[in-house]
């Protein structure tokens, strides 16, 4: 089968033509192939997004050029370009339909992809975050939903307790599952040189914020007598090499906040599970790369095994959000592509 911007990434280094010129562009970036083998699973489009837009997908469409260019017999034989197999999204009809279900962060990446499903799947869907704007377009994008379905955007930060209260206003009456998504990253600092504003942004979004929307719609939930709460943990929730130590902390303490949350709940109907991701393929901002923190995580990233994309999160969210995850209460979901088992 003839390479395409579909084919793997692993494809691509393993082909004697296609490889050679990937391997072009990348020293024209500064890198190796190496780089990407926590990527080889992924189509090499998704590139575009993980390189936070230093690899433009006109790039990538000069390298296809090139590969055809090279390879034009094998180009020819292939005849209709196929996507290659693998994981396929496939969205279940009438999952969330008359369901109420608040997703933080839902602007782009992870968050983005779950708001999108949950109202693909037929729920109302509550979609906060920062960028009004970016929420305009997810709502633009979505148009055509199934009846019933809808995409509420709210533009405001979940670690102010004033935009909190918008968020569950726009809610209404009832909340039947949250997914708490919005996070950022730390510059992988140690403790002896993280800045006071960078650990109080880290801790204020990541715990705060999962905190205070938590706090927000359990009451809704205990009026039902029933709910489900997905905080959205990480691998740095698991150990200490993923990350600096703020991005860590917070995690660790998301972890914390899920498990007391089930206990708390448990025989009131409402459970609480959280997904801690590996790597994840979404060019999530990584405010730069600390002086000394920064060398010595680096050889613990190579035991990343493989990146999702945030299509993948997603469903394993949105199966922790639904009913049919009847009997998981404080459940830490490693979706890591096996990283935790390293």
């Amino acid at each position: 089968m003839a390479l395409t911007v579909h084919s793997t990434v692993g494809d691509w280094l393993d082909h004697p033509v296609g490889g050679r010129i990937l391997a072009e562009l990348l020293a024209q970036g500064g890198t190796t192939p190496e780089s990407l083998t926590p990527a080889r699973g992924l189509p090499l489009e998704q590139l575009v997004a993980l390189s936070g837009g230093k690899l433009p997908a006109e790039a990538l469409d000069g390298l296809v050029a090139a590969y055809r260019e090279a390879a034009p017999d094998e180009v020819a034989e292939a005849g209709t370009e196929r996507r290659p197999a693998g994981w396929i999204e496939q969205i279940t009809p009438g999952r969330f339909a008359g369901q109420t279900v608040v997703v933080t962060g839902a602007a782009s990446g992870i968050g983005r992809a779950v708001a999108s499903r949950v109202a693909r799947e037929g729920g109302r869907v509550v979609a906060a975050d920062l960028s009004g704007d970016k929420l305009g377009e997810l709502v633009a994008a979505l148009a055509d939903l199934p009846a019933g379905a809808e995409v509420v955007p709210v533009a405001g930060d979940v670690s102010d307790q004033a935009d909190v209260a918008r968020i569950v206003l726009a809610a209404g009456d009832r909340i039947d599952a949250l997914a708490n998504v919005a996070g950022i990253m730390d510059d992988m600092s140690a403790v002896h040189e993280v800045s006071d504003a960078l650990w109080e942004r880290v801790l204020r979004v990541n715990l705060e914020g999962t905190m205070r929307l938590t706090r927000a719609v359990v009451p809704h939930m205990l009026e039902a007598k029933e709910g489900r709460i997905v905080n959205v943990a990480s691998e740095a929730g698991l150990r200490g090499s993923a990350a600096g130590v703020a991005y860590t902390a917070s995690k660790h303490a998301v972890v914390g906040l899920t498990r007391s949350t089930a206990v708390m709940y448990a025989k009131s109907g409402i459970r609480t599970n959280a997904v801690a991701p590996g790597g994840v393929a979404t060019g999530i901002p990584v405010p730069g790369q600390a002086e000394f923190g920064a060398p010595v995580l680096r050889p613990h990233q190579v035991n990343i095994l493989s990146l999702a994309t945030a299509e993948e999160l997603a469903a394993s969210i949105t199966f922790l959000l639904s009913r049919d995850s009847v009997n998981l209460n404080g459940a830490i979901v490693a979706s890591d592509g096996g990283w935790s088992a390293v």
